[in-house]
């Protein structure tokens, strides 16, 4: 394992400097599940759920948290976003939340594409959960990012994240 970059010599946290980085285009997706009932996926797709319309407010609620992802997570620097999108795919018994977020600049879009994720699963929560409290959100994880140093990551299957093995493949 690499060192670790939001640590000092000293082990204090701090904000890493990027002033030196040469800006490219990042890009990243990450995704989250919301299981709950079918009784539930049905007043969802109906339009039945008594705050509104879940996906629409989910849609926005992410977004706009991806826009605000340094706010809520220490020492993630402030991006200048220039798109983020919120799919949402209605199941049998969940909803697949899949967020997608890219910037040009001189860091990476993982935080705000994972914060669009959860966010927009924890409002589809929070608009149902009369209907269950027993819903999961499950699965929150990077899908894929590209850009900078690192280059490119894409998780591959279910089976590699079961193994084990971490990093890019």
């Amino acid at each position: 394992m690499g060192d670790l970059t939001h640590l000092d010599e000293e082990g204090r946290a701090r904000m890493v400097d990027v002033g030196d980085k040469p800006d490219s285009v990042r890009t990243a997706v990450a995704s989250a599940v919301v299981v709950t009932r079918p009784e539930v996926i049905a007043a969802i797709r109906d339009g039945a759920v008594a705050k509104g319309d879940v996906l629409a407010v989910a849609r926005v609620a992410g977004i706009m948290a991806a826009k605000r992802t340094s706010e809520l997570i220490p020492l993630c620097h402030p991006l200048q976003l220039n798109s983020v999108t919120v799919d949402l795919d209605v199941e049998d018994d969940s909803v697949s939340v899949r967020a997608a977020a890219r910037c040009t600049g001189p860091t990476g879009v993982e935080m705000e594409a994972l914060t669009a994720a959860s966010v927009a699963a924890l409002t589809i929560y929070d608009m149902c959960k009369a209907l269950d409290r027993r819903m999961k959100i499950t699965d929150l994880r990077l899908e894929e990012k590209d850009g900078g140093r690192s280059g490119h990551f894409r998780r591959e299957t279910e089976a590699e994240d079961e193994s084990g093995e971490k990093g890019p493949r």
